[in-house]
């Protein structure tokens, strides 16, 4: 059996580059409209992860962790 990973909800750089591409983008490299992105998508991700692992609300999300939700 494998090594456990004490942090289960980091993505590692090989699982984010078979998730990457599957994500969309602007097909003309504008901004989307909408909210203004204020994390990168490996963090937002990182944080659904870790709400999903832990159970927690979405509003209890530690900032510390770098991938809270800021409310």
């Amino acid at each position: 059996m494998g090594k456990r990973n004490p942090q289960p909800w980091l993505v590692d750089d090989e699982l984010w580059s078979r998730i990457e591409p599957l994500l969309p983008s602007s097909p003309d490299g504008q901004p989307r409209p909408g909210r203004k992105k204020t994390l990168e998508d490996r963090k937002v991700l990182c944080g659904i992860l870790f709400v999903l692992y832990t159970g927690i609300q979405w509003e209890w999300l530690p900032g510390e962790l770098g991938f809270g939700s800021g409310m």
